[in-house]
């Protein structure tokens, strides 16, 4: 996911993406678990999505308020 595609998203879009990658990540480390993963590179990149996701979502957030406060 890059970023420039993220900021395009609302929030709402935005939230259901971080949903849907705290969940990818869950059933990745249940796979995990159970030696059914053959690229173990791939739970890094889902935490570094959902720190893309966050960053761009606080960004928003922060730039709203701003607005509201000017």
């Amino acid at each position: 996911m890059k970023a420039s595609e993220l900021r395009k998203k609302s929030k709402g879009e935005l939230n259901k993406t971080l949903q849907d990658l705290y969940k990818n990540l869950g059933e990745f480390r249940f796979k995990l678990s159970s030696n059914k993963v053959k690229n173990v590179r791939e739970i890094s990149q889902i935490k570094k999505d959902i720190a893309r996701v966050l960053t761009i979502l606080k960004s928003k957030i922060k730039n709203q308020k701003s607005k509201t406060q000017t």
